[in-house]
């Protein structure tokens, strides 16, 4: 099959699979509706406001869809056994893996963009005299990164779960060190390099720690890297 037919073939995968729709788009409906609550709400008594970072309140919610999206798309096909006809179908490993991940990774960024513009907008309406407009400093910056953001955690999720093969497996792994590690050990020099922590500066007006805007994407892309190759290696050298 040509690289077109596998695009085509992944991308229809994701318009008729419920599951992978449900889960792309909870995204969008978890970190804009909860972020939109917050807004409404907020009591104007926080210290350090930032309300570029306010209108992303929902995006911890959000971000455990994007991951459920990206493990959904690569494990599924294992548990089901359809990984086997898709291989017979593409014998190059890597351009089977490499357009799986490209088309996951697309659709996350195009469903990103949009929670971000619309988190944006909707939580600066929402917060009234304490909302700033899209031209604040920084703002319209957070609203790229948002999507530039939850596609990198869909894809570093897709990568995990093609090395574990197991949605049960892979969800464990992602879900705790995005959702856990940092409440626990709370912000400090060390934790800022988490992924989570890090990817998440692109979204303050002015970024907090060592890290940078960019700088902190720069390394939650690296740890989407590592899971992207090391989910090449599993799959190129594995029996299904």
């Amino acid at each position: 099959m040509s690289v077109k037919a596998v695009l085509y073939s992944e991308w229809m995968k994701i318009r008729t699979l419920r599951a992978l729709l449900m889960a792309l788009l909870g995204g969008l409906v978890a970190t804009a509706g909860i972020s939109a609550a917050a807004s409404a709400t907020y009591d104007g008594k926080q210290n350090d406001f930032d309300p570029v970072f306010y209108s992303f309140f929902g995006l911890p919610f959000g971000q455990i869809a994007a991951v459920c999206f990206g493990v959904l798309a690569v494990a599924n096909e294992y548990t089901s056994g359809g990984i086997r006809v898709w291989l017979a179908a593409v014998p190059r490993r890597g351009l089977y893996y490499g357009c799986k991940l490209t088309v996951v990774g697309l659709c996350a960024l195009a469903v990103g963009l949009i929670t971000g513009f619309v988190s944006l907008l909707g939580g600066q309406a929402l917060l009234g005299d304490e909302g700033v407009g899209p031209g604040a400093p920084g703002a319209l910056r957070a609203a790229v990164g948002c999507g530039i953001y939850l596609a990198l955690l869909t894809v570093l999720a897709s990568g995990v779960a093609a090395v574990l093969r197991s949605p049960v497996g892979a969800l464990a792994v992602v879900i705790p060190i995005l959702s856990f590690l940092s409440p626990v050990f709370g912000t400090t020099s060390a934790t800022r390099f988490l992924p989570d922590q890090a990817g998440q500066q692109v979204l303050h007006a002015t970024p907090e720690g060592p890290l940078g805007a960019w700088t902190g994407l720069g390394v939650l892309a690296l740890y989407t890297a590592v899971a992207v190759f090391c989910g090449r290696l599993a799959i190129e050298r594995r029996d299904t």
